[in-house]
């Protein structure tokens, strides 16, 4: 059992090979995504500071979270964002059998398409955890799975500064950031809301242009 697990989680990540990383290196262009809104407050604080600096990301959301808050959705949408499934509930897939997996991806899918009066271009796995049933639902969906080169903040907290000095070292022609507009980690919206406008300013400041995802791929 341990091995069988071993290969449908761990063993599926093989296949994320052929997903979606980066953008080309031969271009000076950079997209920031976003994950785990829509979050009432701290998404529209988000939208605003894009709105100021220009930029359109990619925002990959929560079925349920987009259910609960359609206006924030068709927001994102209207103002030019990409827009991403990550999942129903923001269960990690490597907790989930293949009718649980299927039940986060098209119930998420649904949800957010509902939400934002069309379907998401994109898929992203919760903490980029993959397993053997979710690849297969992808396809049909047309919503490629897409990670990322650059995370200022992953599972741990990194104070606005810190997320700012990581996004100027880490990223480079190509990169995709992957920042977080709502509480995936305790408090990680509050710390993004004071960190974006110096991200951006430092991703500009080494000559990269900052497009959506739809550009950069």
């Amino acid at each position: 059992m341990p091995l069988a697990w071993a290969g449908y989680a761990w063993g599926s990540h093989l296949l994320t090979l052929g997903s979606l990383w980066r953008g080309s290196r031969a271009r000076p262009l950079a997209t920031l995504t976003f994950d785990d809104g829509p979050d009432p407050e701290t998404t529209p604080r988000v939208l605003d500071a894009l709105a100021e600096h220009g930029v359109r990301g990619a925002f990959f959301l929560i079925g349920r979270r987009a259910a609960a808050y359609p206006g924030v959705v068709r927001r994102i949408a209207a103002e030019g964002h990409d827009v991403g499934n990550h999942t129903w509930s923001h269960r990690s897939l490597w907790l989930c059998g293949p009718r649980a997996t299927r039940r986060e991806v098209l119930d998420g899918h649904d949800a957010i398409a509902q939400a934002a009066g069309q379907p998401p271009r994109y898929f992203r796995a919760p903490w980029g955890m993959t397993n053997l049933a979710m690849f297969p639902l992808l396809g049909p969906l047309a919503t490629p799975c897409v990670f990322w080169s650059v995370q200022p903040e992953g599972r741990r907290p990194a104070e606005p500064a810190q997320q700012v000095a990581r996004c100027a070292r880490r990223a480079g022609p190509g990169a995709i950031v992957d920042l977080h507009d709502a509480d995936g980690v305790p408090g990680a919206g509050a710390r993004l809301t004071g960190a974006l406008p110096g991200i951006v300013d430092a991703l500009r400041g080494q000559g990269l242009t900052l497009v959506p995802l739809r550009d950069l791929l």
